[in-house]
């Protein structure tokens, strides 16, 4: 199947950073969000983010402005009913991807694929509420995404081969690896590296260490661009507890069990990096560790 024009729901971090890809690829794309607001928000950082890859000379100017140019915006989720493929990158909670997948059924093309950028719930049950669960699968993209060169492919139990083959292509196109993963919870990455942050909370919650010396001893000690808590104020500590969640509900065994302190910085609303406050307080001009 030839893919020209791709839907994203959802202009926060991650559906900003996949809309700047895809056209900067030569997609059209059309990007919705329920918030206006939210959408020129995603348009204004997609044109800095471009314009610091023009300042680099890792594109041209008129390769932004063309780019530019290929991205529309929508407050009407059914618009995107029209498009080849559709990347749901909302927030990482099934009950709002079940919603998102609802609206969009009356209206999807016969020829659109579905796709979902969770990081971490079944795709298979995911398409149980689509009506094509054979043309739907898991696609999902690294943050930032103008930066890392992982996507994870992930298939349902009723994937069919076209519409894998359709994913692949496009992240070819893109200039990035493809990682194909069982879709058992957390696929590959975040079944490695969440319980890593989550160790990491209780390595704190139990007083082995401070939030600086536990980051340093993983920079410094193996070797990590980012210590394990800053990371988790960087993915978002909400983000971290729903996928930890997961992992504990869906493979039932005590090791993946959320730490408490992780769910009390969440239950706080120190959800990190966004909210200004998670493991380290972002409202100065220097972070500054919490703990």
């Amino acid at each position: 199947m030839d893919i020209k024009t791709i839907g994203v729901v959802g202009a926060g971090q991650m559906g900003n950073g996949i809309a700047h890809v895809m056209a900067l690829s030569g997609y059209d794309v059309l990007l919705n969000d329920i918030n206006q607001d939210a959408l020129e928000a995603a348009v204004a950082r997609i044109d800095k983010n471009l314009e610091r890859q023009v300042s680099r000379e890792k594109i041209s100017a008129d390769a932004k402005a063309e780019a530019m140019g290929r991205i529309k915006t929508t407050l009407k989720l059914p618009d995107l009913g029209t498009t080849d493929l559709v990347i749901e990158a909302a927030t990482e909670r099934e009950e709002i991807k079940h919603q998102i997948f609802d609206t969009l059924k009356p209206h999807l093309a016969p020829h659109t694929i579905l796709t979902s950028n969770t990081s971490s719930i079944s795709i298979t049950r995911l398409a149980s509420r689509t009506d094509r669960p054979e043309r739907f699968m898991g696609f999902h993209f690294m943050n930032p995404v103008p930066m890392m060169q992982l996507v994870e492919l992930i298939r349902g139990i009723a994937t069919d081969e076209p519409t894998y083959k359709a994913c692949l292509n496009i992240v070819e196109r893109l200039g990035k690896t493809a990682a194909s993963a069982e879709d058992f919870p957390a696929f590959i990455v975040n079944r490695i590296l969440i319980p890593m942050i989550n160790e990491a909370c209780y390595t704190l919650y139990e007083g082995v260490g401070n939030v600086a010396s536990i980051d340093n001893a993983m920079k410094l000690g193996a070797n990590h661009p980012m210590g394990p808590l800053e990371l988790a104020d960087f993915i978002g500590l909400d983000t971290c507890l729903a996928i930890m969640n997961v992992l504990h509900d869906g493979l039932a065994d005590t090791k993946y069990r959320p730490c408490p302190l992780l769910t009390k910085y969440v239950e706080a609303g120190w959800l990190g990096r966004k909210t200004k406050r998670g493991f380290y307080d972002y409202r100065g001009e220097t972070p500054v560790p919490t703990r």
